[in-house]
């Protein structure tokens, strides 16, 4: 896991810190974090962590989903998703989870002050959504609309991780090396790392 601070000393001692006394590093939400952007392919776990964090922090978690489509799954016209992202960003904190457009990612990534990117192998991506499927036979998946249509919304999870690895993958990861002395930064690349920051938070 990297924690990004704004000055290179600082970097440097959290990251030996962590790597010898992972245990005892602490987190301090209350400071740190008042603008939290959560992203990474489908099927990463981001709904799981957005809420938790959501929780453990006291801020607002925005959903992306739950604004860009209707129940039933039927998207809104793209005009009233970026009106309503923008009254999001407006507002002084929050978490938000999701990707929602390209230009809106850009806004929310600039507007965060706490990056968070999960960036897991591809094989955990499309595990956790056959899961994410299975139990949406029997329940809503946490963070969908209402009624979502759970076959025809896997298949398109299914598509989107392969998509989103080729395409979005690696300009998350460069924008993560952008944002390395202006932001907080948490790449969480593995399933112990994302285990470890939520004990730290």
């Amino acid at each position: 896991m990297c924690k990004s601070y704004r000055t290179r000393p600082e970097r440097v001692a959290v990251f030996f810190y962590f790597c010898f006394f992972p245990g005892q590093l602490e987190i301090k939400s209350e400071s740190k974090m008042k603008r939290v952007a959560i992203f990474g392919n489908t099927g990463a776990g981001k709904s799981t962590l957005s809420r938790y964090l959501a929780q453990r922090t006291g801020l607002s978690l925005v959903t992306l989903d739950l604004i860009e489509y209707r129940p039933g799954g039927a998207p809104v016209p793209h005009e009233e998703y970026l009106r309503a992202h923008a009254e999001v960003l407006d507002q002084d904190a929050w978490i938000i989870d999701g990707f929602g457009s390209v230009p809106s990612a850009r806004q929310r990534f600039d507007a965060a002050d706490t990056l968070v990117y999960l960036d897991l192998p591809l094989s955990v991506h499309a595990w956790w959504v056959t899961k994410r499927f299975f139990k949406g036979l029997f329940r809503n998946p946490e963070g969908w609309p209402e009624g979502s249509p759970m076959w025809k919304s896997t298949l398109r999870s299914y598509r989107t991780i392969w998509l989103c690895h080729k395409k979005l993958t690696p300009r998350y990861r460069r924008m993560v090396d952008e944002y390395q002395n202006q932001k907080t930064v948490f790449h969480l690349r593995s399933r112990k790392e994302i285990s470890r920051f939520m004990k730290l938070v």
